[in-house]
């Protein structure tokens, strides 16, 4: 029997990218149960009024924060397996039954899949070919090593729950702590055989050179943090929603 999924996208005035986004849930080949659950952070558009034609759940959260809303999502989640994925975000067709599939194997614990940007533009697919790079790399290197971008990836909400979900303090690579600690305990797949498209909007604010840059500072803030060399904290004129 497969197993119930639950698919959880956290939103902050998303009205010019939701629906697409749901669109593209709702044409997946996967046709086993699953329910969508759009965890809410306070939204003044239309958001909300996109999310009632599509989701089985919508969770308004007082809290603002990314890692907030997929925890409250998570929360109200009846699925074994949980799949977050970025209001932005298109998955291809297949994304779903691929995703689902890597769990037949007991001993994995989490997914991830590659990331292509929406934009046709070289500099940006570039700059998503390294991070797939990476993440592929990382991925299955071994315990604690994981690092998965969060704008589409899944979880046993087992392992989830037993590791306390995305961390909350944490305004940048939540991501990626939270599958550090999720491979501590079992196996995160790399899954090949599809891939989601994801906004440049980040991008585009920041510029490919400067994205580059704040990213890796970034992420050698959060190696430190890791080893207990240094703090992990994101300045707010840093790291400012782009919704």
């Amino acid at each position: 029997m497969t197993a119930f999924v639950s698919i959880i996208i956290p939103t902050l005035n998303e009205e010019m990218y939701l629906e697409p986004t749901l669109r593209s849930i709702k044409n997946q080949s996967y046709d086993g149960p699953y329910e969508i659950i759009v965890s809410d952070g306070g939204s003044k558009d239309r958001t909300l009024e996109i999310a009632k034609k599509y989701a089985d759940k919508i969770i308004k959260v007082r809290k603002k924060g990314i890692g907030t809303g997929r925890n409250a999502g998570a929360k109200e989640s009846e699925g074994e397996i949980l799949i977050f994925i970025d209001a932005d975000t298109l998955l291809i067709y297949n994304t779903l039954a691929e995703i689902i599939k890597t769990f037949r194997d007991r001993e994995i614990v989490g997914a991830a899949v590659p990331l292509l940007p929406i934009s046709t533009k070289a500099g940006d697919v570039i700059i998503f070919l390294g991070v797939n790079g990476f993440v592929k790399l990382n991925a299955e290197h071994g315990k604690g090593h994981a690092r998965v971008v969060g704008s589409c990836c899944a979880y046993r909400k087992s392992v989830f729950e037993k590791v306390g979900g995305f961390d909350e303090e944490i305004r940048a690579l939540e991501d990626f702590n939270l599958s550090e600690k999720i491979s501590n305990l079992g196996k995160i797949k790399y899954v090949e055989e599809t891939l989601a498209l994801v906004s440049t909007r980040r991008i585009a604010k920041w510029g490919r050179i400067k994205s580059v840059k704040n990213y890796t500072s970034l992420y050698l803030k959060h190696l430190l943090r890791e080893k207990g060399l240094g703090q992990f904290s994101i300045k707010e004129e840093s790291y400012k929603p782009v919704r």
